[in-house]
């Protein structure tokens, strides 16, 4: 039993395929870090706020 080998067409949809995958995974990842910092500034203002009084 032999495997046929991997046509070119799908080499490049697979490479494409991972290029899209790590550009949509730093995407999300830039998302959620610039969201727990904005997070974080909240709640350290928060507690600044509650201080003060």
């Amino acid at each position: 039993m032999s495997f046929k080998a991997t046509h070119e067409l799908h080499r490049r949809r697979l490479g494409r395929n991972l290029g899209l995958g790590l550009v949509l995974a730093a995407f999300v990842a830039l998302v959620f870090g610039l969201s727990m910092v904005k997070i974080a500034a909240l709640i350290r203002e928060s507690a600044q706020h509650e201080a003060e009084s």
